[in-house]
């Protein structure tokens, strides 16, 4: 079963030279972990349970794990590399091709070891254009593609709407990436969940507050105590506003100590706000929000998924097996704003309808906004920090659903021959220029 660590007022013998906590902050556990994780939301996760599975004793200090403020929750789960590549964004092409080729094997292990269906589907990206501007544009990132080599198949109008029926009939055009693929992220994060309940590892349903070193090493997270923000910052990934910390999942540990061999910060958009970090580690991440809509039908009325540009405008729309489409996503830099506005609906549903008119016949299942971890070359932040037994795992901005298995085997030395990969998103290319 998941666990909560007891409060005990003792440090582990195991590790030595450690500072000891102030003394309003008494010390948990009785053992160390050999892999603490902070933060719970997808990546999180995924992460403690790679760990879990190679044997390690695994940990993760979370609020409220998998929760409604995680930017899982709001994500549509796009597998998409190809149909969402950019002229300035070859270097996260790589890694989402190296990421898109790992996620059969992590859908599958993962369903196995949860028993949960993930709504993994491969059933490839059309994008599409609706005006002669945008086709225009489309025309351009075709010839783009194929100077990559990229898999992609270019479609007329009446070859989209043969593959889509109800796609508009001002569709002027289309791309056929068939290689692409999504999954439903709830899905995903609840399987994560239970299996690590199955795996044993410890959920620890509180907020960190500073890391515990011995030297220049880290050996360890301090907790805050229940009922307090230790530095004003941001809630916390799971932590609801004004909401007490460590009151959502039984007797909580009001404050204390964990000792780990090693400390994962995978907070998402809240990595960059936390201020009891070092300065030297602090990583350069931003909150972006995305605002997303959730649609119901009895039956699903696409089969693949369905990108468009609407007079410039993009918009996606991406089916669920049990009839749900998701329409997203609006970028917005509005630091952690997390509020729906009529507006940003309005965005969505005027330019899904005009790529797939029945949308507006379909029942309003969900609204939410999410935030996304954003940094300043948009690749992530994954791997060792300057500081030794700190790692990163964070700054996924809107590609966290498709890296999470590159991120876990980079994590977890399990990449292989991939120095490059490990390098294009290494932490320390902003820590050395600070």
């Amino acid at each position: 079963m998941i666990m909560s660590y007891p409060a005990v007022p003792v440090l582990s013998a195991d590790v030595p030279a450690v500072s000891a906590p102030s003394s309003d902050v008494p010390a948990v556990p009785a053992a160390p972990c050999d892999v603490l994780v902070i933060g719970g939301g997808l990546v999180g996760l995924a992460a403690a349970w790679r760990a879990a599975r190679r044997g390690l004793r695994t940990a993760v200090v979370d609020p409220a794990p998998a929760s409604t403020a995680a930017a899982s929750h709001a994500a549509a789960g796009m597998l998409a590399p190809v149909s969402e590549v950019t002229y300035t964004e070859e270097p996260l092409l790589r890694l989402g091709l190296a990421s898109l080729e790992r996620w059969p094997a992590f859908a599958a292990e993962l369903s196995a070891d949860s028993g949960h269906d993930l709504d993994y589907r491969t059933d490839g990206t059309l994008e599409v254009a609706f005006g002669s501007d945008d086709l225009a544009a489309l025309d351009e990132l075709a010839g783009f593609m194929g100077r990559l080599g990229l898999p992609v198949e270019r479609l007329t109008g009446r070859e989209c709407r043969r593959l889509e029926p109800m796609l508009a009939p001002a569709v002027r055009g289309g791309l056929l990436a068939p290689g692409d693929a999504w999954v439903d992220p709830r899905r995903v994060t609840r399987a994560l969940l239970a299996a690590l309940e199955r795996r044993g590892v410890t959920m620890v349903p509180a907020r960190a507050a500073g890391l515990e070193r011995s030297g220049e090493t880290v050996v360890g997270v301090r907790l805050a105590p229940a009922g307090g923000s230790p530095d004003g910052r941001p809630p916390s990934p799971g932590e609801p506003p004004g909401e007490p910390s460590g009151e959502l999942s039984g007797e909580p540990p009001h404050g204390g100590v964990i000792l780990a061999e090693r400390v994962i910060l995978a907070a998402g958009a809240w990595s960059g706000a936390a201020r009891w970090l070092p300065p030297e580690v602090v990583p350069p991440v931003r909150p972006v929000k995305g605002q997303i809509m959730r649609l119901r039908s009895p039956e699903p009325i696409l089969r693949h998924c369905v990108r468009g540009s609407v007079h410039g405008s993009y918009v996606y729309l991406v089916p669920r097996g049990d009839g749900e489409l998701v329409l997203g996503a609006t970028q917005e830099e509005l630091g952690f704003d997390t509020r729906v506005t009529a507006g940003g609906l309005w965005e969505l549903l005027r330019d899904a309808r005009e790529l797939v008119p029945g949308v507006t016949e379909l029942e309003l299942a969900d609204v939410v906004a999410g935030l996304r971890p954003g940094t300043p070359d948009n690749l992530p932040l994954i791997g060792p920090t300057v500081l030794p037994g700190l790692s990163l795992a964070t700054g996924h901005h809107r590609g966290g659903v498709l890296l999470t298995p590159l991120t876990t085997a980079l994590l977890m030395d399990e990449a292989g021959d991939h120095e490059e990969l490990a390098a294009l998103c290494s932490p320390l290319r902003f820590q050395e220029q600070r």
